[in-house]
C-alpha cells in the first residue's frame, strides 16, 4: 500500500504554480531578447551627429567611420541615449530655456548697453544673401538645396533640430553644431527660427553660371566660397578646436601663436618663406609649390607634412605657435580653401597669399600690401622670390603688412564670430517666406546629447570652447546695406592693386634678365 501511494505520489504532474512561473520567465526572457531586437534595429536605422549609419558624401568621398570598437549592444544602447534621451533629461533637470521673466530682465540688460559697430566685412553678408532679397526663400527651395547638403539646420524657439543626410569627415559636424549650440547660449531669445541647408565639404557647388535667367539659386551654406558661386560661407568648425591635429579652439591657439612670434624681432627672424603643409589634396598650387624648395635660388623653405607620422608624436613638431620665427609665411590653398590662412595671418609674419580662389567669411577683410602681400600662381618660385627680396629690402614696411594682419586676426575674437553667425542667421531668416518646423526625421541636439557622443579628446576641446553664459552686451551693430556698387568697387581697388604688384614684379624680373 505505501508503495503504490509512492508511485502514485512521483507520478503525480506538475503543479500548475510551477508551470505558471516557467511561462512567466519564458515570456519575460523572449519580451527582453524582442526588445533587445528592436532597439538594435532601431538603432541600426539612427543617423547620428558623429557618423553612424551614414555614408559619406557622394560629391567628396573619404573613408567611410567604423565604430567596431564597441560591441553592437553597447553601440546600440549609445545611440538611443544621445540621440533621444539626453535632451529629454536635460530638460528636466534646468536644462530648458530661462523663463519669460527672467529673459525680459536679460533682454533689458542687454538693451542698455551700446554694442560696437560690426567690422567693415559683415558688409559682405548683404552680398551673400543678395540673391533672395527681392523674391525670398521658400521652403520649396530649401528642399531641392537637400540635393546638395549633408544636413539641415532648424532652429524653432532656442532649440536646434538636425536632419542628417550625409557623414561629415572627422568631427567637422559636431564641432559645427557645438558652435550653433554656443550661440543660442550667448544670445538667448534673440537668435530667430531659421530654416537651413549645410554642406561641410570643402568645395562650393551652387555655381553662378548654372542658374538660369530669372531663376533663383539653392540657398546652401559651407565653410567657403568663391565669385563664381552661390554658396553662402559660414565659420568653419575650427574655431571651437580641431581635435585631430591638436588644434585648439580659436581665442586660445590665437594666444599661442602671437606669443609664439613674439620669440623673435623681425630682423631675428629667418628671411625665408615658409610653408608646411600636405600637398596630395589634389591641389595643383601646392604641388607646384613643392618645386620651389630651394633656399638659395627661391629664398623659401617647403615642408612636406606627415599627419601620419606627426600624430605618432602627437603633433608635437606641428606646433602654430612654433611656426613665427620666418618673416614670412605662405598660403596655399588646398582641395579648395584651407582653415591654415587664419593661423598664416596670425603670425605676425609677412603672409603671403597665392592667388587665392576661395574666401571664407573673414577673408573679405583682407587687402593686398595693406595685411598680406599677393603672390602670382604664374611663375609661383619667382613670384615668391620676388616678396622675399622686396621685404629683405623694405624691412620694416614688411613688418608693418604681418603686423597688420595679426591684429586682424586679434579682432577677430570669438565674440566676432558670433556677431558674424547671429546677422548671417538673422538676415536670412527675414527672407524666408514660411515658418521654420522640424522635419519629422530630425533629431534635437544639446550640448549634453552632443557631449554624450563626444570623446575625450572632443570632450575637451568642446568643454575648452564653451560659452559660460548669456552675452550682458547684444552684438555688434550691422552696417546698413551698402550701395550695391560698393561690392563692385571694392573688387576693383583689390584687382588694381594686385596687378602693380604684378607690374613691379615683372619690372625687376625684366632688369634681371
Amino acid at each position: 500500500m505505501a508503495k503504490q501511494h509512492a508511485w502514485a505520489h512521483s507520478a503525480h504532474p506538475r503543479s500548475p504554480s510551477y508551470l505558471f512561473f516557467s511561462v512567466v520567465a519564458l515570456s519575460f526572457l523572449s519580451l527582453i531578447a524582442l526588445l533587445i531586437y528592436k532597439v538594435d534595429n532601431f538603432a541600426s536605422q539612427t543617423k547620428t551627429i558623429v557618423g553612424h549609419n551614414l555614408e559619406p558624401t557622394p560629391w567628396h568621398i573619404f573613408p567611410p567611420k567604423n565604430f567596431t570598437d564597441e560591441s553592437r549592444h553597447s553601440r546600440a544602447y549609445k545611440i538611443i541615449q544621445c540621440s533621444y534621451l539626453t535632451c529629454r533629461y536635460a530638460a528636466t533637470v534646468g536644462g530648458a530655456q530661462p523663463s519669460e521673466g527672467l529673459e525680459e530682465e536679460r533682454r533689458g540688460l542687454v538693451s542698455s548697453r551700446t554694442p560696437p559697430q560690426c567690422p567693415n566685412f559683415f558688409k559682405f553678408i548683404y552680398r551673400d544673401l543678395e540673391p533672395w532679397m527681392t523674391t525670398r526663400i521658400s521652403v520649396n527651395h530649401i528642399n531641392e538645396a537637400k540635393e546638395h547638403a549633408a544636413f539641415r539646420i532648424v532652429i524653432v524657439e532656442g532649440k536646434l533640430f538636425v536632419d542628417l543626410y550625409y557623414a561629415c569627415v572627422q568631427s567637422r559636424l559636431m564641432f559645427t553644431l557645438w558652435g550653433i549650440l554656443q550661440l543660442i547660449k550667448k544670445y538667448p531669445g534673440m537668435v530667430p527660427d531659421v530654416d537651413m541647408m549645410f554642406d561641410c565639404m570643402d568645395k562650393p557647388t551652387i555655381e553662378r553660371a548654372r542658374v538660369e535667367n530669372g531663376s533663383l539659386p539653392l540657398p546652401l551654406f559651407r565653410y567657403c566660397t568663391t565669385e563664381a558661386h552661390f554658396d553662402i560661407p559660414f565659420p568653419d568648425w575650427s574655431f571651437w578646436g580641431w581635435p585631430e591635429v591638436n588644434v585648439e579652439p580659436w581665442d586660445e591657439q590665437f594666444k599661442e601663436i602671437k606669443k609664439g612670434s613674439q620669440a623673435q624681432t623681425w630682423l631675428k627672424k629667418i628671411p625665408r618663406a615658409y610653408w608646411k603643409g600636405n600637398p596630395d589634396v589634389e591641389s595643383p598650387i601646392r604641388l607646384a609649390l613643392m618645386q620651389c624648395n630651394d633656399s638659395n635660388l627661391w629664398g623659401t623653405e617647403i615642408i612636406r607634412q606627415d599627419w601620419a607620422e606627426e600624430a605618432k608624436t602627437g603633433y608635437e613638431r606641428s606646433k602654430l605657435s612654433d611656426q613665427c620665427n620666418y618673416r614670412y609665411k605662405i598660403y596655399a590653398e588646398g582641395y579648395a580653401w584651407s582653415v591654415s590662412l587664419k593661423y598664416i595671418l596670425s603670425c605676425g609674419s609677412l603672409p603671403l597669399l597665392i592667388s587665392p580662389q576661395y574666401e571664407d567669411f573673414f577673408t573679405r577683410a583682407l587687402v593686398p600690401k595693406l595685411n598680406y602681400w599677393p603672390v602670382s600662381n604664374i611663375d609661383l618660385c619667382r613670384s615668391i622670390k620676388f616678396a622675399v627680396d622686396w621685404g629683405n629690402t623694405n624691412p620694416s614696411q614688411a613688418e608693418a603688412v604681418g603686423k597688420r594682419a595679426q591684429h586682424l586676426m586679434e579682432s577677430l575674437s570669438m565674440d566676432r564670430v558670433y556677431d558674424y553667425m547671429f546677422h548671417l542667421i538673422s538676415e536670412y531668416a527675414k527672407l524666408q517666406d514660411f515658418k521654420p518646423v522640424p522635419p519629422s526625421s530630425a533629431q534635437q541636439v544639446c550640448e549634453e546629447s552632443l557631449l554624450c557622443f563626444a570623446d575625450d579628446k572632443q570632450k575637451e576641446f568642446l568643454k575648452k570652447s564653451a560659452v559660460t553664459d548669456g552675452s550682458s552686451t547684444p552684438p555688434c551693430t550691422l552696417i546698413k546695406r551698402p550701395n550695391p556698387n560698393f561690392f563692385t568697387i571694392w573688387n576693383d581697388q583689390k584687382r588694381k592693386i594686385i596687378d602693380n604688384v604684378k607690374d613691379m614684379e615683372n619690372r625687376a624680373n625684366a632688369a634681371i634678365t
